[in-house]
């Protein structure tokens, strides 16, 4: 059973930040450690950093001959079953990494020569380069050691949602990154059978079906090797019947001695730029899952009830929390993947203030992407929301609440909900002077607006929403 169904929490995988696992099986999805460090919001650059912190030590340390060392610090990546993601069959157990796979790994890393020649320069290049090491068992690696980011993320959706967590349980070993160690200490956990679980965002899983050592043999060394074949018109060019050459790629690998991995780092040795321009052509294809992710979901039913939902929730401060809760999953349906990692009243001001939402700003395209490319006087790096389920309009009161939040680390954009703004006009020009006072962006967003963006989602996704987003922002840039 899904966590959306084991804690009652009645949302679409859709409505959902994290990957909704069911504890009891693996989910064919990976941490790819490449896919996350082409990621630029703050979870995922953080996660980065923790991870590129991890494996420039252990390559120090391999480099200086420190083996005793770096061998202890490789043991710790055994498999991690906390997530809940990999290929195995039944409960979840891996293919991943176990003691043995890490003492036989470390033996392999020792006799390779992509450590000693520099050419394994990321985590992501042990898939590569490493024989028997493949997505389940980086995956692990990954898993490992951004732990405590995935802890982190885990407890504010536990309680963005109302799950429980336990207190005092075992964090499990976690790469502490100012520290140069590994660390385990006492935590907050989600414990599902007696098993701590841990929540991914959907934002940072992927196939890992990209940056492969197939994907490099076939497409890259494979190719080059055919031009070159074709360059010096060597004995494996052959002839089309219009006289043009060509070269097979099966009669360069039956010439070729085995195209296994150590023969990849061969080449790299010898052909550094087929690598980089390998990574560079990669990072163009990779992209992150649906926002359904493996699921077969009907977008336009759920459309369909969010709107119900929403015409449902009475206003007035009574059903206040309902109708927070009712935005956050809108949101994330309408804005994933260029808004994620949602977080609940987030405390700024030592505690003194409170937002209602705060999502990370993780587009690569679109509105929240252009926003602060195009405008230095808004940083965005999250995005904060402000729930009002008013009778009423809203007014100075409120923008000044918001306004009062923003900071250029924090971020200068926010959208403000509420249910119907009667006096728009006079709304947009209340707007249009907090920006103009270099207070910040505040977009309002009603009731209208929302249904009018679920109508539109399954035919233009998150430009059913930013195309409002647009025009607001243009009415209160240009206000008359």
């Amino acid at each position: 059973m899904r966590i959306s169904k084991l804690f009652g929490l009645n949302k679409s995988q859709y409505e959902l930040d994290f990957v909704d696992i069911n504890p009891s099986i693996d989910t064919p999805l990976f941490l790819d450690p490449y896919f996350i460090s082409k990621c630029d919001f703050p979870f995922a650059c953080e996660a980065h950093s923790t991870l590129k912190s991890y494996f420039e030590f252990l390559l120090a340390l391999l480099r200086s001959g420190k083996i005793r060392q770096a061998e202890e610090l490789f043991s710790h990546l055994g498999e991690s079953n906390d997530v809940c993601m990999g290929m195995s069959r039944g409960r979840p157990q891996g293919r991943g990494m176990g003691p043995e796979d890490t003492e036989a790994i470390f033996k392999e890393l020792l006799k390779s020569r992509a450590i000693k020649s520099g050419i394994m320069e990321d985590i992501e290049d042990f898939r590569i380069f490493v024989p028997n090491v493949d997505k389940d068992k980086v995956s692990d690696m990954t898993a490992n050691i951004i732990k405590w980011h995935l802890i982190e993320y885990t407890i504010d959706q536990c309680n963005l949602h109302n799950i429980p967590l336990l207190d005092n349980v075992p964090s499990g070993m976690y790469w502490d990154s100012k520290k140069l160690n590994w660390d385990n200490k006492y935590t907050q956990r989600l414990v599902v059978d007696e098993r701590p679980i841990l929540l991914v965002p959907k934002r940072i899983v992927s196939y890992t079906d990209k940056y492969t050592s197939n994907e490099y043999r076939q497409h890259f060394v494979l190719n080059y090797l055919q031009n070159e074949n074709l360059k010096f018109q060597t004995a494996l060019v052959q002839k089309y019947k219009n006289g043009e050459n060509y070269v097979t790629k099966k009669s360069i690998q039956d010439h070729e001695e085995k195209m296994n991995k150590e023969y990849l780092v061969k080449f790299t040795e010898r052909h550094p730029e087929v690598f980089s321009d390998f990574k560079r052509q990669t990072s163009k294809k990779i992209s992150f899952v649906a926002g359904s992710v493996l699921d077969d979901i009907d977008t336009q039913s759920v459309c369909q009830y969010l709107i119900s939902k929403l015409e449902k929730i009475p206003y007035g401060t009574a059903n206040a929390s309902n109708y927070h809760e009712l935005i956050i999953g809108i949101l994330e349906l309408l804005l994933y993947p260029n808004l994620s990692s949602p977080k609940k009243e987030q405390e700024i001001h030592e505690g003194r203030k409170r937002i209602d939402i705060r999502f990370n700003n993780s587009a690569e395209t679109g509105f929240f992407f252009t926003l602060p490319n195009n405008n230095v006087s808004l940083p965005c790096p999250f995005v904060y929301v402000e729930c009002k389920n008013y009778t009423g309009d809203v007014a100075n009161p409120e923008l000044d609440q918001l306004s009062g939040r923003f900071s250029n680390r924090r971020g200068r954009v926010g959208i403000l909900t509420c249910r119907t703004i009667e006096q728009e006009d006079l709304f947009i020009k209340r707007c249009a002077d907090t920006f103009e006072d270099e207070r910040g962006l505040i977009l309002p967003i009603t009731d209208i607006d929302l249904k009018t963006a679920l109508q539109f989602f399954p035919e233009k996704g998150t430009e059913a929403l930013e195309s409002i987003l647009i025009k607001k922002y243009e009415k209160i840039v240009f206000v008359k």
